[in-house]
Order: structure tokens, then sequence, then C-alpha cells
């Protein structure tokens, strides 16, 4: 399968979407469902066993995040939270679902690391997400809440209402979905700077294959174990807080479990640590001496694709698109380009709000097939989320910043460090 494949018309798609990640393949959904014709590309396995998806534990935790992430990114997850069933029941398979909540706990000797916890979370969740979801538990009300742990810890907390979704179950429902659209996935398909599909809008979501495009962009590297482990009967997502193995503990169907929560800043993709899958192991072991006896199933490692911020962009070089701009006469400013980037270690907690925004971007430069940037500004005029936006680069235009006082806002405050500011200020380039 060659790009050049798909150069004529009848086969050109409205939407070639880079990168069959969580991203990309819910993007192709998402369009697709709405008649645009969409074509997904991808360099490796075709049902995404190559993607940081097919290695993640899938928990929807933006009151569990909110410990060490920032506000942004919980209130994405919250909003996440609540559009997850909904596309889920839109699915032509089924997919294992549970909101039962997080439970954190930890030893007596990490008292510290608990008062650190509850304090992060007061700052970065607001008052109306944590009112009434957050449940303080001594040893008898953790005993009746997880009676596996009964015994085992005399203090924790229950975060009402947080969730978790079976991700290989997801991954194959999507392909089934795609299937169903009519949506080809061309693996085995390398794209680069000079061999893009030919479409009348091209979706970057290659996470770390965008390195040349995005410079600042780093590998997080995460390791996992999956266990088969009969007879322990966790019924939701367990946080042991730990001054040196922070872990989580993800029950899935049929007594599976996901352990992981090692954070290493690398792009090495070899097999897990020694070190790391005995951290593992022996803090789940400590949380249920039941995992001594669990079987190994696996252990992965996958890199995170991180932007400096640690913040997901959805990226437009608004320059290229603009009157003069590089993209003035090589036919670019017909065919508009944007990647989706930077989920980190959140990406199926907030993948669905940002995947939305991505999608009614994407309709709204189709509709503006010959201003892509004028398209551009529409959305982000409109968006709940113009912090999405913080990676986009806007050429110096002389008068703007008079015309649009609020275009600094726009542009967003904090760009990640990966994307080229050279302009003195930001401003939209596409109005009168």
């Amino acid at each position: 399968m060659t790009l050049n494949s798909l150069e004529s018309d009848a086969m050109r798609p409205d939407v070639a979407i880079v990168g069959a990640g969580l991203a990309g393949r819910l993007l192709a959904w998402r369009l697709a469902r709405d008649g645009l014709r969409v074509a997904l590309f991808e360099r490796g396995d075709p049902h995404g066993r190559a993607a940081a998806a097919w290695v993640a534990a899938a928990m929807l935790a933006p009151l569990a995040e909110a410990a060490v992430a920032e506000p942004l990114l919980v209130a994405l997850g919250e909003a996440s939270l609540g559009r997850w069933p909904r596309w889920l029941a839109e699915l032509p398979a089924p997919v294992y679902f549970q909101r039962n909540g997080t439970l954190v706990v930890w030893h007596a000797a990490d008292q510290a690391d608990a008062t650190l916890f509850q304090r992060r979370v007061m700052a970065n969740a607001p008052a109306s997400m944590r009112d009434g979801r957050i449940a303080t538990l001594d040893g008898a009300g953790l005993a009746r809440v997880e009676p596996a742990l009964g015994g085992r810890f005399q203090q924790g907390w229950l975060l009402d209402g947080e969730g978790q979704l079976d991700n290989r179950q997801l991954l194959a429902a999507l392909d089934l979905a795609l299937a169903a659209h009519g949506v080809p996935i061309h693996a085995g398909v390398a794209v680069d700077a000079d061999n893009w599909p030919d479409a009348g809008l091209t979706i970057d979501c290659r996470g770390l294959g965008a390195r040349p495009s995005l410079p600042g962009l780093r590998g997080i590297r995460g390791e996992v174990v999956r266990v088969a482990a009969p007879g322990i009967g966790l019924q939701r997502p367990v946080r042991l807080l730990h001054p040196r193995y922070p872990i989580y503990i993800a029950p899935k169907q049929q007594d599976r479990y996901v352990i992981g929560a090692t954070e290493i800043e690398s792009d090495d993709d070899s097999p897990v640590s020694v070190r790391s899958a005995l951290e593992l192991l022996s803090a789940a072991f400590s949380v249920h001496p039941g995992f001594g006896e669990a079987r190994i199933l696996e252990l992965n490692s996958q890199c995170r694709p991180t932007l400096a911020d640690q913040r997901p962009a959805i990226v437009f070089d608004a320059a290229a698109y603009a009157p003069g701009g590089a993209g003035a006469g090589t036919g670019r400013e017909r065919a508009p380009r944007f990647a989706v980037n930077g989920l980190y270690r959140h990406g199926f907690m907030i993948a669905p709000e940002v995947v939305n925004e991505a999608a009614t971007l994407a309709r709204v430069l189709l509709d503006h097939p010959r201003d892509a940037c004028a398209g551009f500004a529409a959305w982000h005029a409109a968006t709940p989320w113009p912090e999405l936006a913080s990676g986009v680069r806007f050429p110096a235009a002389s008068g703007d910043a008079d015309r649009h006082p609020d275009a600094a806002r726009r542009s967003g405050a904090s760009a990640p460090a990966a994307v080229d500011h050279s302009s003195p200020t930001d401003r939209f380039p596409c109005r009168s």
C-alpha cells in the first residue's frame, strides 16, 4: 500500500488520519459517523498493539489524578468521564466499563504521603467536583466498601463516581465500528513530511512519531504488569500511596489485574526492568497477599507522548495558511493539516473531550476549504477548551493586536516549549 494509490478523486478521502492509536481511532470513528469519508494510516500493527493504548490500564479517575495533574487536565477528565458511557453505547461490541469509584489507601508509616495527596487534590479539583464525592473511611468503613482489604488498612478515601474500562476491548470494538463505516486502516504505511496522504484534511495523531514536527515532544516510559489473580475480588481500582513506589491496581474481568505506575523520563521502549517488576509486584503484595500467588500474564512497557507542559495540544500552524505565508500557492491552504498530541499518561481519561474538539475543528476546516486559518479562528473563538490550542503558531500581522485585544488570551498563555513562537505576539492572521 502506498500513499500514491489514493490519488484519484473517487478514492480521495475527506479526512486522512495518520496514527491509529487511541486518539486516531476515536477521531476516525466520530468523523465517519458524521458521514465523512475517512482513511486511517498506521505505520505499525492495524489493531493498535503498538500503541500506548494497548498497554494502558484505562482508568478514568480525574479526582485521583488531581494529585499529579493541573486543573485543566482534571476538568478535561471530568467532562470525558461523562462522555464515555454515551460513546461506548454507540459501539457495535460491548466494552467493559465500571464506575465504582477509586479507593485510595496507604500504610500507617506513609501518612505524610496521604496528607500531600489530599492537599494536591484540594488544590487542583474544584469544590464543585469534590463535594459529596470524597468519603473518608476508617478501617471498618474500608472493609465494608472493599471487603478484600478488610483488616489490611486502617484508613482511606473512596473517590465516588470514578471509572475504568477495558482498553483492548475498546480497541477491538473500534475496529468493528471503523469497518462498519467503511474506514480503511492502511497499516505498514510510514508517513513523513514529504509523504502526506492526499485528502481534504489531514490530522496528525502519530504520538511520538510526530517528533520531527514537534521537536520538544518526548516519551515518558511507563511499565505495567498484567496478572491473573483468582480469589482476591477487588471491586474497583485501588491506589496505594507510597514515597518510593506508589501504584495502582485496576481489576478487570475474569480476575485479571493491571498493576502499574512507574514513570521514567525516557524514550526507552525496551522490556520491563527487573527492578520495576520487583517494585510493582512487591507493592501489590503489600496491598493483598493473594497477589503472591498470581500468575504473571504480561510485563509491558510503553512510552507516552508528552509535551513540555504535559498538556494535550491541538497544533495548527496558522502561519502556513495565511495569505503570503508558507502555504501560499502550494495548495496547502486548500488542504489544511493539524495535529493532536501530548495526551501523556492521561490518554483514556481525557481522550473523549480532546477528540470531540478535534472532530469539531475538522468539520469547521472542511467548511472553510479556501481559508483554513479563518476556520481555525472560528473554532478557537467558540471552543470551551481554548487551552488545547496552546501550540498554535501565528505570524505577526501589523495592527492585529489593536483590532483583537483578546488574541493573546486566545492563543494560549502557556504554550509548550516544543512549538516555535518566533513572532513577538501571537495573533490570528486571517481577519480583515
